[in-house]
């Protein structure tokens, strides 16, 4: 096993103090504290958290599978899921500052051979090419992002290389204050090497590592399963009761659904 550079874990950011608390799931969300997450190059988990972390979509899908709203507030159809009305959340604003207009949300759909129109500020009209009752599951996985590149998300980006490291520091307002985005910030580290993440884990620099390689790491939770792990969580770090599965990472939005003790 290679030894943890520690000079070089502090030189990344992702060395911070561990709050030590008991290890089981936690029943009450707090803010407060950095969450710190080792992830493997290969997976890709870097950059799917930090996509959940800086945009948000016009719904999203729960862990349990339920469809509720995110940008959108309303979406129905009248005539057999072919054409479509969605209404906006008002009062949304992006990093940049701006606010979040139909305009905005027509740009950044990608909807092929669909006619979208705005028909008001925070409305808008899409008309397929053939009935399709799914759209409203598919709108969970487009992202929403201004010209300029900007999200709505929880967490703004200090910094960002992808597959590399990302580090996002928390709006101070946002419509989902009560509900998630509970950590002030979220550091995001690729290391290649599972010994490498699983002594970052073990020696405190982390609180959550992707697959780490079998070392003694007493204490810790293992998800999904004991037999079938794919996270280790340190002590002290909430976990909702129910975590997306698919992709890894809680669906991409561990930066706004767990929490530090």
């Amino acid at each position: 096993m290679k030894r943890l550079d520690r000079r070089a874990l502090f030189a990344s950011g992702a060395a911070a103090a561990l709050l030590a608390a008991a290890g089981l799931t936690l029943s009450a969300p707090r803010r407060g504290g950095r969450l710190r997450i080792a992830v493997a190059r290969e997976t890709g988990s870097l950059d799917r958290i930090a996509a959940g972390a800086m945009f948000e979509s016009l719904t999203e899908v729960a862990p349990d599978g339920v469809l509720k709203g995110a940008l959108a507030t309303d979406w129905h159809s009248r005539d057999g899921a072919r054409v479509w009305t969605l209404a906006l959340r008002d009062g949304v604003s992006f990093h940049d500052g701006s606010a979040l207009t139909a305009t905005d949300v027509r740009d950044a759909l990608d909807l092929s051979g669909a006619k979208i129109e705005t028909t008001s500020a925070l409305g808008l009209r899409v008309e397929l090419d053939a009935p399709d009752a799914q759209l409203p599951f598919r709108l969970a996985e487009m992202p929403i992002r201004n010209a300029a590149g900007a999200g709505t998300g929880l967490y703004a980006p200090q910094r960002h290389q992808p597959g590399r490291s990302f580090l996002g520091h928390r709006r101070a307002q946002h419509w989902k204050d009560g509900e998630a985005g509970w950590v002030e910030a979220v550091e995001v580290i690729a290391i290649p090497d599972a010994g490498v993440r699983a002594e970052a884990l073990r020696e405190g620099y982390v609180d959550v590592a992707e697959r780490p390689s079998a070392v003694d790491l007493s204490g810790v939770r293992y998800l999904p399963t004991d037999d079938d792990i794919v996270l280790a969580v340190a002590p002290g770090v909430g976990v909702p009761p129910r975590i997306g599965s698919v992709p890894e990472m809680d669906g991409g939005r561990i930066a706004e659904r767990w929490w530090i003790a």
